[in-house]
């Protein structure tokens, strides 16, 4: 390659601080729901009676969003790791859909590659999946997504710390855990359009607060829903096939 025709592609690369800046503008939107939801997370935590660092450690190392509310409200409710360990695979059993639309993307973006794995949350997915083709260059959706946990980070740390150092009132904290889902749900809605789906596990929500105790109500109503739903799923497609 001529020096010419690597001066025109150094010239067309966006450099270090316009990559960045760009990414911080992409990822504004995340920002103000991160910094507000960590916030509620790191209150959270702080009022189940862990110290700050934890707070802040589970935002760096498990980085789940509404699966670290469900960490914490399950530990602190004194459940078991298996009963934990299955929840969260169920609830983020979500993420596996998401990885394997990105496969493409993902694939030649070395060394930024595994971190890109780890920290595909919901709002980073969002964001990564509606950019052109021709706009997803490795580094630009490092940026964009390590600065979306550094979003989660801050703000968890943030929460954490007046929890711990400021008298607080926590009444209606956990209810940011509820909104998170009910955004999940509406875009879930959104995407799924059958009714089927919602009107089922909602039905199993209720029966499983009626009938099991409190530390099961969540898991069987998980395996309630996810059974009828595999059931209906056998059915049109045998109904399909019979057509």
């Amino acid at each position: 390659m001529s020096g010419a025709a690597k001066g025109e592609e150094s010239a067309s690369r966006p450099s270090g601080k316009r990559l960045f800046l760009s990414a911080l503008k992409y990822s504004f939107p995340v920002f103000l729901g991160y910094i507000t939801i960590g916030i509620a997370f790191g209150l959270f935590t702080a009022d189940a009676g862990y110290p700050w660092w934890i707070a802040v450690l589970t935002s760096l190392v498990i980085y789940a969003g509404a699966g670290q509310f469900i960490a914490v409200g399950l530990f602190a409710a004194g459940a078991g790791l298996a009963e934990c360990m299955l929840i969260e695979l169920v609830v983020n059993a979500r993420h596996m859909a998401y990885g394997l639309t990105m496969l493409k993307r993902f694939k030649n973006a070395r060394p930024y590659k595994w971190y890109l794995i780890f920290a595909l949350s919901d709002e980073t997915f969002a964001l990564l999946s509606s950019l052109p083709e021709e706009q997803s260059a490795p580094r630009f959706l490092f940026l964009v997504s390590i600065l979306n946990q550094g979003y989660w980070v801050a703000g968890t740390l943030i929460g954490a710390l007046a929890g711990s150092l400021i008298p607080f009132d926590t009444e209606g904290v956990g209810f940011a855990l509820t909104a998170l889902f009910v955004v999940l749900m509406i875009e879930q809605m959104r995407r799924v359009k059958n009714p089927l789906v919602f009107i089922s596990s909602a039905a199993a929500a209720v029966l499983g607060v009626i009938f099991l105790p409190p530390r099961l109500a969540l898991l069987g109503a998980m395996i309630a829903s996810l059974i009828f739903l595999g059931m209906v799923d056998m059915r049109g497609g045998k109904n399909e096939g019979t057509a």
